[in-house]
């Protein structure tokens, strides 16, 4: 059998992690009788499948120097070994790797994001994901024989900053939804995020705490994070903690997400940057109102909707006026339709791996 390799050693949590498993379940449901499918992951315990060999790297994650040691020099030998037909590799990153056919997966936006101080003081990690993933980004990327990007506004950006020529637009695949009744808490806003400075959590607490000023107490933030997990959450959390109606959660399981959906009466999404911004999609699913950045990569990933509100993202009197004309169900939705996306396009994974692994 020829072999399908799928390196992600870098994927822990949240959207990358989904991404994964969403990729590897329809490998193994769809090409495992084809193809010997190989999985290089950081921790096995996260996956349970039955016609997919797991190799696991967990040091990947502990230091950049021993990363780009994997991508680089180990794997190059472990692809010699392997003798992969397609190697592709979920991380951003191009490995130096033997396979008759490469491919990026580019995940990571930083590069096309322009920091602040404040940015570099809350975060200093992005602060380097910014600087140097745009290197990083270019070596071997011409080596590849495509590169997946998520949005296509993403596109004619990665060409620039790279100058890869191959590159594919492919939609993410959105989870089903599972039909149960849970009661709706009403006036409740919620936002699903890891602690990032460009997710821009900022923008909510102050759109809620101008809420407060009109004279609109029962409503309720929904958040994510404690205020514990990095010096950006602390920021946050010091900074707002003394608005009662935002809630800190901290970290959720995937399944307790999903019943936030089910009992939020609204999602706002106000990042700054994203290669797609899953909760949109995710709000959709759920038929939920959403109050989002009127930014170029959340009207892709919108698409066609008719319960949408767009907002200035450094606009906090805005979004507290869309939140307070929610509550009072006097809101008026903006027109959302689907843009045209030139070819290749791939809008799940049984058409992005139809276009890798075509003859032609």
């Amino acid at each position: 059998m020829k072999r399908i390799v799928v390196s992600a050693i870098n994927f822990t949590q949240a959207g990358p992690l989904a991404t994964l498993k969403e990729c590897l379940e329809y490998l193994e449901k769809n090409l495992s009788g084809r193809y010997q499918i190989i999985a290089i992951v950081n921790d096995k315990r996260f996956f349970d499948y039955k016609n997919i060999k797991l190799y696991t790297f967990p040091l990947g994650k502990k230091s950049w120097l021993v990363r780009l040691y994997y991508e680089y020099i180990y794997f190059y030998f472990f692809s010699r070994k392997l003798k992969p037909h397609l190697w592709l590799s979920l991380h951003d990153i191009t490995p130096n790797v033997k396979s008759d056919i490469r491919a990026v997966y580019v995940l990571n936006p930083s590069p096309f994001y322009k920091l602040s101080l404040k940015d570099v003081y809350l975060d200093f990690r992005f602060t380097l994901f910014n600087l140097f993933y745009g290197f990083l980004y270019s070596i071997n990327i011409k080596r590849n024989n495509f590169v997946v990007v998520q949005q296509n506004c993403l596109k004619n950006k990665f060409k620039q900053l790279t100058g890869a020529e191959k590159i594919i637009v492919a939609h993410p695949s959105i989870g089903s939804r599972e039909d149960y009744i849970v009661p709706e808490v009403e006036n409740s806003f919620f936002f699903p995020a890891l602690p990032r400075v460009f997710k821009n959590f900022e923008i909510i607490c102050e759109a809620s705490d101008k809420l407060i000023k009109m004279g609109v107490e029962d409503f309720q933030v929904l958040f994510t994070i404690s205020g514990r997990e990095n010096r950006y959450a602390r920021h946050i959390y010091n900074s707002y903690k003394h608005i009662k109606q935002v809630k800190f959660l901290g970290i959720q399981s995937r399944d307790r997400v999903y019943e936030l959906y089910r009992k939020a009466s609204c999602v706002i999404f106000p990042s700054k940057l994203e290669t797609w911004g899953l909760p949109i999609s995710e709000a959709k699913l759920f038929l939920k109102p959403i109050l989002l950045a009127d930014l170029e990569y959340a009207h892709e990933t919108l698409g066609t909707y008719n319960k949408a509100k767009f907002f200035n993202l450094n606009d906090a009197q805005q979004l507290a006026e869309a939140m307070r004309n929610l509550i009072n169900k006097t809101i008026v939705f903006d027109k959302a339709e689907a843009g045209i996306i030139l070819k290749p396009f791939a809008q799940n994974w049984k058409e992005l791996f139809d276009i890798l692994l075509s003859e032609n």
